[in-house]
């Protein structure tokens, strides 16, 4: 009797073992399904760089800097004598922005290559009565452009300062923006009536290294013909650094801000013979700078002329139709060249494309086409062109642009100078059959 309350015993006990041993298995495959789905919570101690924030992930933006945090470490934004008055000068920039991206070290990867596009109009409606209506669609131009390439943008509609107006009014943003933007390594201000049109192409930074000013213009007109179309100021692209902030306090002192304002006028219209005003303007004043001290300044300004870093628009709109017909005739050789993709893919499709543009010629698109002389705000055009001429004018340009940003969206512009003209794409545009 014993011995078989013996092998009773060993057989309770034995059950209850397989008992708690299924029932523990069945626990873990519920803990382990359940922590599938739920976040596990971390219990390790974390450590903190003094200039971070744990709580915010720098990839948490989704732009790979950390937009959440600004640490208490005291940067030239606590210095009260600094000011983004055009003014007052700012000293030891270089120093002030690097202490600042040492306190925001998401920043610090890619700055090189950050840039804010800057642009602006006057503060009241447009005189003009379609003046509103273009200035949108520029700007909306220049949001797609910064949107495919990554750049940020800033728009100005106020007189940062009551005396800089027209093309003097750029200076006291332009300042501003470089504060504001410690970030960006450039500041690229395009004039209101600018507008992208090849909105594939990006600026070739590499080549602008050893500079700190790019801007369209000849050399050889500065110094041999002393002309004051010799470059254009209404587009620039200016380096974040200390000697552009030098650059622009000198160039804004021709302006009205200064005293000598009138006197500037007479030396600028006695050097430039073929300059048609009497007042100082600031692509005068910079021609100036780089004739008279050119040891200077020279050296540190890149005169682009191999592509249109701005065109003139009475050369350019003539092309447009030409242009894309020659696009179209590379995409029907090149399948990948038509291939429909995602917007976000647009430089690596552009990429690909340079290979092919030697086969345009003259028919490769113009980056920038810039309306001199139109004036679509006021509608005081320049009277060589009729106001008709310019107003078309923009509208087939703006609708160029746009038909390379809406095809990414599965629709294009079938009429340059009917807006309102709409076609669906298909996705093999163009189709090899047609031609």
């Amino acid at each position: 009797m014993a011995k078989l309350r013996s092998r009773s015993f060993w057989s309770h006990l034995s059950d209850a073992i397989l008992f708690f041993a299924a029932a523990f298995l069945a626990l873990v495959l519920v803990w382990s399904f359940w922590s599938y789905f739920t976040p596990t919570p971390n219990f390790l101690p974390t450590f903190t760089h003094p200039s971070s924030n744990s709580k915010n992930n720098p990839v948490e933006s989704g732009f790979g800097v950390n937009l959440k945090s600004d640490p208490k470490d005291p940067t030239f934004y606590d210095d009260p004598e600094m000011s983004y008055s055009i003014e007052k000068p700012v000293k030891d920039w270089d120093g002030k922005r690097k202490e600042w991206l040492k306190h925001h070290p998401s920043f610090a990867a890619g700055a090189r290559e950050r840039i804010v596009l800057v642009t602006g109009s006057q503060p009241k409606p447009c005189k003009n009565p379609v003046g509103d209506h273009l200035l949108l669609r520029l700007f909306k131009n220049k949001v797609d452009y910064c949107r495919i390439h990554g750049c940020d943008v800033f728009y100005n509609n106020l007189l940062l300062h009551p005396k800089m107006k027209s093309f003097w009014a750029k200076f006291p943003i332009v300042k501003a923006a470089m504060l504001a933007h410690p970030e960006a390594e450039w500041i690229w201000w395009v004039d209101s009536d600018a507008l992208f049109t090849d909105m594939e192409f990006k600026l070739p930074l590499e080549r602008y290294k050893n500079h700190n000013l790019v801007v369209n213009g000849w050399p050889e007109l500065i110094y041999n013909k002393r002309s004051w179309t010799s470059l254009n100021a209404g587009v620039f692209l200016v380096r974040n650094c200390q000697w552009s902030m030098d650059l622009i306090s000198t160039w804004s002192n021709m302006g009205p801000i200064s005293e000598d304002y009138e006197k500037w006028g007479q030396i600028q219209r006695s050097m430039f013979k073929d300059k048609l005003f009497p007042e100082s303007d600031d692509q005068s004043a910079l021609i100036y700078l780089l004739y008279k001290e050119k040891e200077k300044y020279y050296d540190h300004i890149y005169l682009e002329k191999e592509f249109y870093f701005q065109g003139y628009w009475v050369d350019l709109i003539g092309v447009y139709d030409n242009t894309t017909e020659r696009y179209l005739q590379m995409e029907r050789k090149v399948a990948r060249l038509r291939r429909r993709h995602a917007e976000k893919m647009s430089e690596q499709y552009a990429a690909f494309r340079e290979e092919f543009l030697k086969e345009t010629g003259k028919w490769k698109r113009p980056f920038i086409t810039h309306f001199t002389g139109c004036e679509p705000c006021s509608g005081n055009h320049n009277q060589k062109y009729d106001g008709e001429t310019c107003w078309e004018g923009m509208v087939k340009a703006l609708n160029f642009a746009d038909n390379q940003i809406l095809r990414n969206y599965g629709f294009l512009h079938s009429d340059l100078l009917d807006s309102s003209t709409v076609t669906e794409v298909p996705f093999d545009y163009p189709n090899p059959a047609d031609g």
